[in-house]
């Protein structure tokens, strides 16, 4: 312990530390349950080393953060608890930096990093002990990695220990997944908090993508500086990204002594090291989730939360998963208010209500049920288990998320279409540390334009560069080479990175700047290549129509190669942010997969349109009409005209509409064996009933010469004799009192109506029924004229009370006509009475 300075002493996860030896001396793996300032990431990699009792011997320990940063700031701390510096003892490697040294005992990387190094040496030669740390906010990585761990321990490396470190966890499920581990609980030192709620006065708009009210901002903004009135000591800030930081910032100037430190996955490793490093001034430090667990900012007492987050999911601008803006979880709210706490009583401002508290979720979205599965898939097909149904995981890979990955990867060449095992190009892909598509991108684009300048747009492509770089692509690139901002900084680092893990050799290769990065963006997003329509308006292969800005340097390319683009709300059509001019050469290409060329016949502008086309996805390249057209094509272009149209393409006789309503009566009310001739079960049986004309016909103007009666006539239970009993049950006409037949309509399939004079149903006491005696007819009673006079389905009530009434008020209006006083037992008559008695005279 020579060497270690003091404050490690005081750590709370020390307790704690004899039993995780215990557990890993013993099953070998262990969950570590500890709250933040405990001490886990930095005195437990420590410890388990050796490094802390030279007596128990030397081990080698990777840790895995889940970001870069937090892989940096608990190296550096170790480092520092030693009295040594990064790279002696303790070393880090992230994507693109590595320092690490002969001597170096705990190596901290990024999930991501340790992910590659599994797929290159399953066994981990020479690493004795791993801890995964944080592995409560579940990203894919991690899970990925996990449950690659335990593969490892169960048939390569039985001797290598597991540790699954979290601040809050779901501890029996991690328990369970690496074989009943036990779990290891350290107790924690925080102080109390007191919460202050602290709502926008008016209401502002929810998140929508990654876009956030600046109402909203503007309040976090009024309490920071609340915050820093009403309290002492630092103010964290939490904010879910990049550009919330910048502005949020921007609305803190003039607050005298007090220093405004943003950080981020993205910011400076100086800015990153004064923020962990503590200063004598009074700070307000506006930090993104890195800061919720991975991180201890010394000095804070007070943390203000914006409520919001970023989570990933399948980002429909780019093809790929990233972020997208939602409401913090419960669990993330609670973390963030315990940063407060870490070193004396402190105070949490949170920007919402206190009744929204408890409709928020409880944890955030494991990544692998949100996110896009493709770089996922591609790393379990390399492991061996293409669907990953082997792997140890916490929850299981949704079948349409990787259903929808395996289709990716086939199209690029990743995988096998039809066994799913990865292919040797897939395997170079997947060490690339990219998304599938952009690896493709790189791959394929450095033998045409260059390694460099391959490896330069893709990583364009890999972290969105800044709105003010303009949507054209090239012009962006341009940008980025002159740029000294940190984005073009970062850049640069990547395309290095990038560069050295491409095919191509170092040539500058052929083609302009416009055709390079065209290339590389239709490579990376062949479904988005995209011809010009018109009007700034272009048609994406994938079927989306979207538009250039008015003004850009894009408009009037007839093809382009859209990378990112999205759907502002309420916008008919989606926004080109970012793409490269290509020709249909290139488009033709890169989008290979999706050309297609053969006949088609639909039905399109209310008629059959029969033409051989040649595609590119939805993008017709060319077209020509057909004289002659498959009959089989022209029977599905018919039903789809009928399905869209409806039957009344065909010929409906007044007798055709007046058999399907009685049928659709009979099917109400008796069912089978009478037919549902409803619009969709009529399709459903069009073979039964509209061939073999239907297969005779060849367009719009055949269908209207079907005889629909006929073909429903074919539909009656012939087989089983029912149909000779359609007009017993559902008569087209009824006779009545008077010898009238009258016509029912049965246009409502409740209940048919018969419409007939009110003389001419006297004497009948009961109403007639229809449908083998179980429904009533809804009777309309007309006046002499033929005027609605009552409506009843239940004469004989009628005529007890409802009649007096009419004939009180009908009777002066038409004298000529019978009025009686009884008529269920009067005379039922068509006629006046001067006729009705004229006939009787005759008689």
């Amino acid at each position: 312990m020579i060497g270690l300075r003091n404050e490690a002493l005081d750590l709370p996860v020390r307790d704690a530390l004899p039993a995780l030896r215990s557990a890993l001396e013993g099953p070998g793996s262990a969950v570590l349950c500890a709250p933040p300032g405990t001490g886990k990431t930095t005195l437990v990699p420590l410890d388990l080393a050796g490094l802390l009792d030279a007596s128990r011997g030397a081990r080698r320990v990777v840790v895995a953060e889940p970001r870069r940063i937090a892989a940096r700031a608990a190296a550096r701390r170790m480092a520092w608890l030693l009295g040594e510096k990064v790279g002696d003892s303790v070393g880090y490697t992230v994507r693109g930096e590595r320092v690490v040294g002969a001597r170096t005992r705990v190596e901290v990387v990024t999930t991501g990093v340790l992910l590659q190094r599994l797929q290159r040496d399953q066994e981990l030669s020479g690493v004795d002990v791993v801890i995964l740390d944080e592995c409560h906010e579940r990203h894919l990585d991690a899970d990925t990695v996990a449950a690659f761990l335990v593969d490892v321990r169960a048939a390569l490396r039985p001797e290598l220990r597991l540790v699954a470190a979290s601040a809050t966890t779901d501890a029996e499920g991690w328990a369970r997944l690496l074989g009943d581990a036990p779990v290891v609980e350290a107790r924690g030192t925080a102080h109390p908090v007191e919460v202050v709620w602290a709502p926008p006065p008016r209401a502002v708009r929810p998140p929508h993508g990654m876009r956030v009210d600046p109402a909203l901002l503007s309040h976090v903004a009024s309490v920071v500086r609340r915050a820093l009135a009403e309290r002492d000591g630092d103010v964290l800030c939490f904010l879910p990204g990049v550009g919330e930081i910048a502005r949020v910032a921007g609305q803190l100037t003039g607050l005298g002594d007090v220093e405004v430190l943003q950080v981020h996955g993205r910011a400076p490793a100086a800015v990153q090291d004064a923020v962990l490093a503590g200063s004598a001034v009074r700070r307000v430090v506006l930090a993104t989730s890195v800061a919720e667990s991975s991180l201890t900012v010394p000095g804070v007492r007070v943390v203000v939360d914006s409520g919001l987050a970023r989570e990933p999911r399948v980002d429909h601008a780019r093809g790929l998963s990233a972020l997208t803006t939602v409401r913090a979880s419960q669990a993330a709210g609670r973390q963030r208010a315990g940063r407060a706490g870490r070193e004396a009583p402190g105070a949490v401002y949170r920007c919402w209500a206190e009744a929204e508290d408890g409709r928020l979720p409880r944890f955030p979205a494991p990544e692998i049920k949100v996110a896009d599965l493709a770089a996922f898939a591609l790393q379990a097909a390399c492991w061996g288990d293409p669907d990953a149904a082997g792997l140890a995981l916490l929850d299981p890979p949704p079948g349409g998320a990787m259903a929808a990955a395996r289709e990716v990867l086939a199209a690029v060449g990743a995988v096998d279409a039809e066994t799913g095992r990865a292919t040797e190009r897939g395997t170079r892909m997947s060490r690339v540390g990219l998304h599938p598509r952009l690896a493709r991108a790189l791959l394929d684009a450095a033998p045409v334009v260059g390694t460099r300048r391959a490896a330069e747009v893709v990583a364009l492509l890999s972290e969105e560069p800044p709105r003010e770089y303009g949507d054209d692509l090239a012009a962006a690139w341009r940008a980025a080479r002159g740029g000294t901002d940190a984005y073009g900084s970062r850049w640069r680092t990547e395309a290095r990175r990038l560069a050295s893990s491409a095919p191509g050799g170092a040539s500058k290769g052929d083609g302009s700047d416009e055709y390079a990065a065209g290339l590389v963006a239709a490579l990376a997003f062949p479904e988005r290549v995209a011809r010009s329509v018109g009007g700034g308006t272009y048609l994406m292969a994938g079927g989306t129509r979207a538009e250039v800005r008015q003004g850009s340097a894009l408009s009037g390319a007839r093809w382009l190669a859209v990378a990112v683009a999205d759907r502002p709300l309420g916008a008919g059509h989606a926004r080109v942010l970012l793409a490269g001019h290509v020709d249909e050469d290139v488009a033709r290409e890169a989008a290979a997969p999706l050309y297609s060329e053969g006949d088609e016949v639909a039905w399109s502008g209310g008629d059959v349109v029969a033409r051989h086309v040649e595609r590119l996805g939805a993008v017709e390249l060319a077209v020509r009409p057909l004289k002659e057209s498959a009959p089989r094509l022209v029977r599905e272009a018919l039903l789809t005209g009928l399905r869209e149209e409806g039957t009344g393409l065909l010929k409906w006789s007044r007798g055709a509409w007046e058999l399907r309503e009685r049928l659709a009566f009979l099917h109400r009310h008796l069912g089978a064996p009478w037919p549902d001739v409803s619009e969709d079960a009529l399709h459903a049986r069009v073979d039964e009933w509209l061939e073999p004309e239907l297969s005779r016909a060849r367009r719009r103007a055949d269908l209207a010469r079907i005889d629909a009666g006929q073909g429903l006539g074919r539909l009656l239970p012939w087989a089983t004799g029912e149909a000779t009993r359609l007009d017993e049950l559902a008569p087209e006409r009824l006779e009545v009192p008077s010898g009238s037949r009258i016509r029912l309509d049965y246009s409502d399939p409740g209940q048919p109506v018969l419409a007939v004079k009110l003389q001419e149903m006297f004497g009948l006491a009961e109403t007639p029924r229809v449908a083998d005696g179980t429904v009533p007819v809804v009777v309309h009673l007309l006046s002499p004229a033929g005027r609605p006079a009552a409506v009843t389905a239940d004469l004989a009530s009628f005529w007890r009370s409802g009649y007096r009434a009419v004939r009180a008020d009908l009777r002066g209006r038409y004298p000529k006509h019978p009025w009686p006083e009884d008529p269920a037992t009067a005379e039922p008559t068509r006629y006046t009475k001067a006729r009705q008695a004229a006939r009787g005279s005759e008689g």
